[in-house]
């Protein structure tokens, strides 16, 4: 075609006056214009609109995602590739009319252990015949120690009883619970730390000394020193940025949901020390959608945070100004002029957003992908800013470390190792719960703390670390559970999500579990994960295992995905093949 003729065709050329595709109904443009009211019209919101949208609609029609298309300038390619990514999102077709409510019941490992599959069946036959409720099958929902568990709407039921389940189904009640910490009153040791940091009584050298005295870890998975962190975006150019990782969506883990939900002002307090001695100008806390109690206690908790830094400002002003300018006298701001913006936002499904960098994408308002590396987040995160990121447990301890001491909170660590340690035990004992215990606690120690086994049950093999960390025997649990003392056993703690199995209880069916939740959380980015999780979950259906195939999808996936996700997947084939060869061979 000659320029002539593409001078004929105006919407072929840039700055056509409205973009390709469908054009929303006026219809459309007036109900996403009312209820997305209040949320500026920014790329990084594009997520927090879907969720106004199928909070409001029940699920997202196409007209409304065309419509949030145009209010937010974005293709409608982007929106519908963002809306469609995230497993919360009900995209409809035109025409569909979305449920009433949705009930989310769990069936990963712990409540599978509990009857989580005989609750779905359950609830599914009694509300079969309600065209406006939709009851879906979905993995972890971070209740695991009161499975089974399943979500109405955004109302958690843990333990789920059937009858309360369809109870709550037919009435609609699907707001959020109530945290335990709603409420709560203003205690004297709040942010007591933070304080002697603003008036001076503490250095920013002083935090990195105590930190590294501690030898406090990223509690989250990956177990990197944080003062190495600290000291590592704090040399990096600002503007500098945060986020708090409160996607814990690996199976068996809910310690931060404890944490959050019944003390949440130290994990704050916590944040707010991090900014202060790294230089941080904007704070994101995402909080996956399975947590909604604690995203309403978080909103809560930041809204009086924000009075406290109008206070503490101007009591404490030598302490906030400029953190990236440096003063006549060789010191700094603490903290921006007012506090460092903190924003909360919401997840939408995707366990994957608990790798880092699909995090920042998430935050950003696009499919949670992770990202190649280098550059790690720590050089270029956020909106391509150095980027510190931390679990919640991280953040929570360091009240506690500055108050007593690094050196004495590390030496609560028993067996040659440091600090203290909160450990998620689900499975065949007792008393599941979040267990607060020394650094290199056995599990034989901590079912002990757990009550012991349930009734009728005996220790037969046990996850150290949730999906991702191997399946263990028996025999293995008197070994220190903590950063790298499993190694030589195939298997790692990660976020400390401690499963335990029983006679009652097959490895094999449990890795074939965790390979189908593996497979459902893929991203899809790369082949190795995408491909090689699917694999997996086809040859773990075999009676007899393929050992050779196996070990080669295992080094595959290992090499060459670009996540954790898809490079620790083989680790519950692989720990089945090592310990409990006798339950897949004749």
């Amino acid at each position: 075609m000659n320029s002539t003729a593409l001078a004929q065709r105006p919407s072929d050329r840039l700055g056509r006056p409205v973009p390709k595709g469908r054009t929303p109904t006026p219809q459309a443009r007036a109900t996403v214009a009312r209820l997305c009211d209040g949320l500026e019209p920014r790329r990084d919101l594009l997520i927090e609109h879907l969720h106004r949208l199928q909070d409001a609609l029940g699920g997202l029609s196409r007209d409304a995602l065309v419509a949030l298309a145009e209010r937010l300038r974005l293709s409608q390619a982007e929106v519908y590739e963002v809306a469609t990514f995230y497993h919360h999102f009900r995209v409809l077709d035109d025409g569909a009319v979305p449920p009433r409510v949705t009930v989310r019941v769990c069936t990963s490992l712990p409540c599978a252990q509990a009857g989580g599959e005989g609750l779905l069946a359950r609830v599914r036959a009694a509300l079969a015949g309600d065209p406006g409720v939709a009851v879906e099958a979905v993995p972890c929902i971070g209740q695991c120690h009161a499975a089974p568990a399943a979500c109405v709407g955004q109302r958690q039921v843990a333990p789920a009883p059937a009858e309360a389940v369809i109870e709550l189904a037919r009435a609609g009640e699907t707001a959020p619970r109530r945290a335990p910490a709603h409420g709560a009153p203003p205690q004297p040791h709040d942010y007591a730390q933070l304080e002697r940091l603003l008036r001076g009584e503490l250095r920013p050298i002083d935090v990195l000394r105590e930190l590294e005295a501690s030898g406090l870890r990223g509690l989250g998975g990956a177990g990197f020193p944080a003062w190495r962190k600290w000291v590592t975006v704090a040399g990096q150019p600002g503007p500098r940025h945060g986020v708090v990782n409160v996607d814990e969506g690996e199976v068996g883990t809910f310690k931060d949901w404890h944490l959050l939900a019944h003390d949440p002002r130290p994990a704050l307090e916590g944040l707010l020390i991090a900014a202060a001695v790294v230089g941080l100008r904007h704070l994101w806390i995402y909080v996956r959608d399975e947590y909604p109690d604690v995203r309403a206690l978080l909103a809560q908790e930041l809204r009086a945070l924000r009075e406290r830094l109008a206070v503490w400002q101007q009591r404490h002003p030598h302490a906030f100004g400029d953190p990236d300018a440096p003063r006549a006298d060789g010191t700094r701001a603490l903290l921006p002029a007012g506090g460092p913006a903190i924003e909360l936002r919401r997840g939408a499904g995707a366990y994957v957003c608990g790798e880092e960098s699909a995090l920042i994408e998430s935050i950003e308002g696009k499919r949670g992908l992770p990202r190649l590396r280098p550059p790690i987040v720590a050089q270029r995160g956020v909106f391509g800013r150095p980027t510190l990121a931390h679990n919640v447990e991280t953040l929570w301890w360091l009240p506690t470390l500055l108050r007593d001491g690094g050196a004495a909170w590390a030496a609560g660590g028993v067996r040659g190792r440091a600090g203290w340690r909160r450990y998620s035990v689900s499975g065949r004992v007792r008393r599941p719960g979040c267990y607060l215990r020394p650094a290199g606690t056995t599990l034989r120690e901590l079912i002990e703390a757990a009550g012991g086994m349930a009734d009728g049950h005996e220790l037969y093999a046990f996850l150290p670390g949730g999906a991702s960390g191997g399946i263990l025997p028996a025999a293995l649990a008197d070994e220190p559970l903590d950063f790298d003392t499993l190694a030589a056993h195939g298997a790692f703690v990660g976020s400390m999500a401690v499963v335990v199995l029983s006679q009652a209880d097959r490895a094999r069916d449990a890795a074939a579990s965790l390979l189908r939740f593996f497979a459902h959380e893929s991203c899809g980015q790369c082949t190795p994960c995408r491909a090689g999780t699917a694999q997996a979950v086809a040859l773990l259906q075999d009676e007899v295992w393929g050992r050779e195939r196996l070990a080669d999808l295992s080094q595959a996936m290992r090499e060459a995905s670009i996540c954790g996700l898809g490079q620790a997947a083989p680790n519950p084939f692989d720990s089945v093949l090592r310990y409990f060869p006798h339950e897949v061979t004749r």
